[in-house]
Parts: structure tokens; sequence; C-alpha cells
């Protein structure tokens, strides 16, 4: 598992928003959201780099743990 940090989450409508970016670009990512912690740990086949991306396409700032 792949774990960011992941800056401006807040809410459920957040965690949906990462959640669905990731699973657009592979529809079998495990994507677990840590609202506290600021964290989102990324189970998938894709890079870093390509999750990180997914993420600031939402505008989110990220990068890993």
């Amino acid at each position: 598992m792949q774990v960011f940090n992941v800056e401006g989450m807040s809410c459920g409508h957040c965690v949906k928003a990462i959640t669905q970016a990731v699973q657009a670009k592979d529809p079998a990512a495990s994507v677990r959201v840590d609202l506290a912690a600021r964290e989102v740990g990324v189970e998938s086949a894709l890079t870093a780099q390509q999750v990180i991306e997914a993420i600031r396409e939402e505008g989110y700032g990220v990068k890993l743990a």
C-alpha cells in the first residue's frame, strides 16, 4: 500500500472525490482515507506518480508520506 499526505481534505465529499479520481484510473484500486491524519492509502497497479496526478486533478495538494 502506498501512503500519501493530502492537504485540503475536510469532509465526506473529499473522500468520495479522491476515491473516485483514483478508481477512474484503476477501477480495482483500494483507497483508504484518514481525514484526521490527512492520509490516503492506495493499493493499486498505478505508480505513485499516477496516484498523485489523479489526486492533484481534484485540486488537493499531495505528496508521498
